[in-house]
């Protein structure tokens, strides 16, 4: 490997690499507001100055200078030193002194290198100048006096994002960073500008003035606000939780998260049940525990197994559907399912249910097939990952379904659903297209098998992946998109019919037809409930949404901030999310209340603490033993013969059409109605007058 000097130590570096990459990976500190290892170089800071030799005798901006074998750089002379104070003097020029009001204080990298590389002192005695604040929607607040220009924000919009909202116009002292049309941004991924930002110039709109860094308490945690599983970090005060931020993952989210995921925690505070619930004369009236386990107690009395069900919904965390799962057995009853939409996912069959190519392995693959899909809206880190290994050319991505902007080039065959069953046959020219590829992968998204023919579509799609470079000896293309955070953990631990019982759509039959007359619904919400009627229903969740509404019983439950609980994402990667803070009121644990309830009805749960429940979750799915590993999935060779599958003529529909409001906890969020108002309502009238 070749090697260069650096303050007079020699390092090793790979070829093609910059000096300040050299420098941040053997841990020497190199100033920098511009650069960002995620982005493409601007250059345009100069607080990276190194001296090199050999070279002119000037200072050199490391972050654009190449590292060569044999080279001399050089962090701490005098000439570095008295240029980096030169262009952090120049820096403040025209910046504002109202850190003492900026949200950025305390959090603030030109706060720290001024500290670090400033020289304590100003010459500038003219009038400094001010900047008219720019509209960027409802997220991201705009203080542009204090912009240094660095640029980082229009990167990441236009490279990350795909989303080329952002720009500067004007130049020298007359530039300015701005949306040219003055609208809100439209990008699901928009906030992380503001953790880009390296001034106080984009701030958190939501979070302006609520609470200063040292004052909250960091909690490491998973989002589950999408079934990517980003890593967060969540920061809380007292017991509310004042704001989440990403955490460095590189094989998941990287350091990026959506929006959804950073500002609908303010639905966290609303509308949350606090106290057990039952209705009275057609009313839900407060009541006890003792209360409400009472009447569950009596109405169970004169049920048989087979007459009770229980459904699990999208929030839901592996311990409470792991429990449930139990009681339901304890019951007599094989009637439970985790698939609320319908989806015809097989349980059976890991490999037909995971996103078996993982998010980072996207990268790798040279072609792309979207069936039934938005990944922009289901999952914006997924479509992050596309647009990455897109840029990096060389990617042919197509798409069977709804035609969308999904920020990278997309052939669109059509939302024809006969045209998939073609391909699948090689009676398409895209079957040899496939062929011809080295890593291929096909995404299923939840248009595609959350409708009646989604087995057969299932089906199709693994034996088209069989007979083609899709699954190879070393790559496993299939991958199903899940818009569901609780979906893979339920079906890792079966909670799914067992022998002889019944299903989502069999359970509404026998709700209809009176065969079953008690429900229990773990988190479920998007759903109809109008098939629940005549049906006695126990709703447990956080939130007084749609399944509260029509429940006779409410027991709280506590959210995804509030637990210390398993999910599993959309690749199989058991995850950890860990309690921020507590319960609201009366509200406890999922798996607590079902195994007190459990005590209750005379058939008391075998555990007593969350190990005890983790334990067996792991019988039940060994694969979950490691977190943050996945277990890969051994192919079926079933799906090698297409037997009797037949899809519908039906087109494919968008399974999600307001990203901002998709759960319980968005659905009352302010910030996301407000982000429906300003975003999305605008793009409805447009295309409304462009028709």
């Amino acid at each position: 490997m070749p090697t260069l000097k650096i303050d007079g130590d020699e390092y090793e570096f790979e070829a093609g690499m910059s000096v300040i990459q050299v420098c941040d990976m053997h841990g020497i500190e190199i100033p920098r507001f511009c650069y960002h290892e995620k982005l493409e170089i601007a250059g345009n800071c100069r607080m990276c100055l190194v001296e090199a030799k050999p070279g002119p005798p000037k200072p050199q901006a490391s972050c654009a200078l190449p590292a060569m074998d044999g080279q001399e750089i050089f962090t701490k002379t005098e000439m570095v030193k008295k240029a980096r104070e030169g262009v952090m003097e120049f820096l403040l020029i025209n910046h504002p002194l109202d850190c003492p009001i900026c949200d950025q204080g305390g959090e603030c990298d030109l706060q720290d290198q001024a500290m670090l590389y400033g020289t304590g002192k100003s010459r500038y005695n003219e009038f400094k100048r001010a900047v008219e604040e720019k509209y960027m929607g409802p997220l991201i607040k705009t203080e542009m006096t204090r912009c240094i220009h660095c640029t980082r924000c229009v990167r990441f919009s236009e490279e990350i994002a795909g989303v080329p909202e952002l720009g500067a116009t004007g130049r020298g002292e007359d530039m300015q960073i701005t949306t040219y049309l003055e609208k809100a941004v439209s990008s699901e991924l928009s906030g992380n500008v503001i953790d880009l930002c390296p001034v106080g110039a984009l701030t958190s709109k939501p979070y302006a003035f609520i609470a200063r860094p040292w004052e909250i308490k960091k909690t490491e945690s998973v989002d589950v606000m999408d079934a990517v599983g980003s890593n967060i970090r969540v920061d809380s005060r007292g017991n509310a939780v004042m704001r989440v931020l990403p955490r460095l993952n590189e094989d998941i989210n990287e350091e990026w998260i959506s929006d959804k995921t950073r500002y609908a925690i303010d639905g966290l505070r609303r509308q949350r049940l606090d106290q057990p619930y039952i209705r009275v004369k057609g009313k839900l009236k407060p009541a006890s525990w003792d209360d409400a386990f009472a009447v569950i107690k009596k109405k169970f009395a004169g049920l048989k197994g087979e007459e009770i069900a229980a459904l699990s919904g999208d929030l839901a965390c592996t311990e409470s559907m792991v429990a449930l799962k139990d009681l339901m057995t304890a019951l007599g009853s094989g009637n439970m399912d985790c698939r609320q939409d319908g989806a015809r996912l097989d349980a059976d069959d890991r490999g037909s249910y995971l996103f078996n190519t993982t998010i980072a392995g996207i990268e790798e693959a040279d072609l792309v097939l979207l069936v039934g899909t938005n990944p922009r809206v289901e999952a914006p880190l997924v479509n992050a990952r596309i647009r990455k290994r897109s840029r990096r050319g060389g990617l042919k991505v197509y798409n069977i379904g709804v035609p969308h902007d999904l920020t990278y080039p997309v052939e669109e065959l059509g939302n024809d659903t006969a045209l998939f069953d073609k391909i699948a046959r090689g009676k398409h020219e895209l079957f040899d297209v496939i062929n011809k590829a080295k890593n291929p992968m096909i995404i299923l998204g939840m248009g595609a098998l959350a409708r009646e023919d989604g087995g057969d579509i299932l089906q199709t799609a693994r034996f088209l992946a069989t007979h083609t470079p899709i699954i190879g000896k070393k790559w496993n293309g299939f991958n199903v998109l899940h818009t569901a955070a609780a979906r893979v953990g339920g079906l890792e631990v079966g909670f799914v019919p067992q022998k002889g019982g019944r299903g989502i759509v069999r359970i509404m039959e026998g709700i209809e037809k009176k065969d079953i007359k008690a429900l229990y619904l773990l988190g479920v919400d998007e759903i109809d409930t109008d098939y629940f009627k005549g049906a006695f229903v126990i709703y447990q969740g956080h939130h007084g949404d749609i399944g509260a509404e029509c429940a006779d019983v409410v027991l709280p439950g506590a959210a995804y901030t509030e637990k210390n609980a398993t999910y599993v994402n959309m690749e199989g990667r058991p995850q950890r999310a860990v309690k921020a803070v507590f319960p609201p009121g009366e509200a406890r644990e999922d798996w607590k209340i079902i195994r007190a309830l459990s005590e209750e009805l005379g058939c008391k749960l075998p555990y007593n603490t969350l190990e005890d429940v983790q334990k067996r979750m792991i019988e039940l799915a060994p694969q979950l033993a490691g977190l943050d590993t996945i277990e890969p999935a051994t192919w079926n060779a079933a799906a090698k013969v297409l037997r009797g599958a037949k899809i519908g003529k039906e087109p494919f529909e968008d399974v999600m059409r307001n990203f901002y409001m998709t759960d319980s906890i968005s659905r009352v969020s302010r910030t996301m109605a407000e982000c429906t108002r300003a975003i999305l309502m605008p793009q409805k009238k447009d295309s409304k007058e462009a028709a």
